[in-house]
């Protein structure tokens, strides 16, 4: 039986308490967040990260999972799904990768294409969707290589540093992700 949550190089796995200290340097990394979320990017402290990660896996309609390269027990970054519609089979799904010396190795798409497939077959989504900022270009390219269509865009959705930026929605559907 195949492990749905174990790739070539990474693996997805529980955050653990030893994860949140890495996590919150995450939400206090400037770059990190403007890429990651729409929010401002204010700092956090321990226990405001312990408190997110805590709402989502009290919650019914999201999952949260740490991406951890096989060799290293040490997370390097978070993906998961929120916004759940169980009646309806859809999810918004997000990724994350912390710090920059992994990212641009494929850890992202390896961690993105574990969770939709976790998704589609786990959790028998029908549609996985997503934002995307304008400027997240590199994000933009991993999203359509995965097969993800843009399906919309919000314009002028976000204010950052005195320019106004259009958030580019972005879905796939189980049919388009079985015949990939």
């Amino acid at each position: 039986m195949k492990n749905l949550l174990v790739g070539q190089k990474i693996k997805l796995t529980s955050i653990n308490e030893d994860d949140i200290l890495e996590i919150q340097k995450w939400h206090n990394d400037v770059s990190f967040m403007r890429n990651y979320d729409t929010i401002s990017a204010t700092p956090k402290n321990i226990g405001d990260v312990k408190n997110l990660i805590d709402d989502v896996e009290k919650c019914d309609t999201a999952y949260i999972f740490a991406v951890k390269e096989l060799e290293h027990e040490g997370i390097i970054g978070v993906t998961g799904f929120e916004n759940i519609s169980w009646n309806n089979g859809t999810a918004l799904i997000y990724i994350g990768i912390g710090e920059e010396k992994h990212r641009g190795q494929g850890h992202g798409k390896e961690a993105l294409k574990l969770t939709i497939e976790f998704g589609f077959e786990e959790l028998n989504f029908h549609r996985i969707y997503l934002t995307v900022l304008e400027y997240n270009q590199t994000a933009i390219k991993l999203y359509e290589k995965l097969g993800f269509k843009r399906e919309g865009i919000y314009r002028e959705f976000i204010h950052r540093d005195g320019k106004r930026y259009d958030m580019y929605l972005y879905g796939l559907l189980r049919p388009e992700w079985e015949d990939n």
